[in-house]
């Protein structure tokens, strides 16, 4: 008998969001709740689930980090759904910048217990139900730097990569059950990622001692900067019709490219040979870094 892989009646949209105290995850619980989804929106921090709680959305404090918090959370809300959750968008993320000679083990650990370790076991909490529903949606936001690497963002190209690797994995395995899989490639979107970057950049990277420091200097001086940090830039309402798309189309994509730098690298990376990538992913990095 083949599963039903329909989008949900109106009356069963369910999604869950990770990350919406700013940027992609606040614009995706907005437009979301417009179009009539029950939004779960979760943050990590209680201040940002009190201000979204005061917005009207049904709020919950979820630390990726955490894995009691984030039981916490799926079992909050799979009480107040009766256990039939339809969606999930893993969106909540950060970047650490810092070139890959200068990460510590406790650096490299953090960014992939956010970015990955916190998704897996977010995802795998949820897909029981989804299971015993038949049907659902898994969208994870990933980012160009899933799709080629850039100098001095090693730890967040390697979560990244990595994500890649385990949605590419769960969609093939997921094959069948009603469950759909996809993946979100942003390039630059106007967020508070920029502001994050500098933080974990200072914290976390000896700046000083660094055979870097030049280009770091350079970094900050361009994340630091009023305006968009690089060309193409586009609004979270860029991310989150794709989103949509993921969401509602009988035939959800397993990938969803956004902004130019996106399709642009990805077509490269299928026609460059590997050095010839390099070289224009070198000159990319110094033209931003100067």
């Amino acid at each position: 008998m083949t599963a039903n892989t329909n989008s949900a009646p109106e009356s069963e949209r369910t999604v869950l969001i990770t990350g919406c105290s700013s940027g992609i995850g606040r614009r995706a619980a907005e437009m979301l709740a417009a179009r009539g989804w029950r939004v779960f929106a979760t943050a990590r921090k209680a201040d940002d689930v009190h201000r979204l709680a005061a917005d009207g959305f049904e709020a919950l404090r979820l630390d990726l980090d955490a894995p009691a918090s984030i039981a916490e959370a799926v079992e909050t809300v799979m009480e107040r759904t009766g256990g039939r959750l339809y969606a999930l968008f893993n969106n909540g993320a950060y970047g650490q910048p810092g070139a890959v000679e200068d990460l510590s083990r406790e650096t490299l650990r953090a960014q992939f217990e956010t970015n990955l370790f916190g998704w897996v076991d977010l995802t795998n909490r949820v897909i029981p139900h989804m299971r015993r529903a038949g049907r659902g949606r898994i969208v994870n936001n990933s980012s160009v730097l899933g799709l080629i690497a850039l100098p001095l963002r090693g730890a967040y190209n390697a979560s990244k990569f990595a994500l890649e690797g385990l949605t590419d994995t769960l969609r093939l395995e997921l094959h069948g059950s009603g469950i759909h899989v996809s993946l979100i490639e942003p390039g630059p979107i106007e967020s508070r990622f920029r502001a994050n970057a500098v933080r974990h950049l200072r914290e976390r990277i000896d700046l000083a001692r660094s055979p870097f420091a030049r280009q770091y200097h350079g970094a900050l001086r361009r994340l630091e900067r009023a305006g968009p940090a690089a060309p193409f830039t586009l609004p979270p309402e860029a991310v989150v019709r794709r989103l949509i798309h993921a969401l509602e189309s009988p035939r959800p994509k397993p990938r969803y490219y956004v902004t130019t730098p996106t399709y642009l690298f990805a077509m490269l990376r299928r026609l460059l040979p590997t050095r010839a990538l390099d070289r224009i992913l070198r000159a990319v990095s110094a033209r931003e870094n100067v």
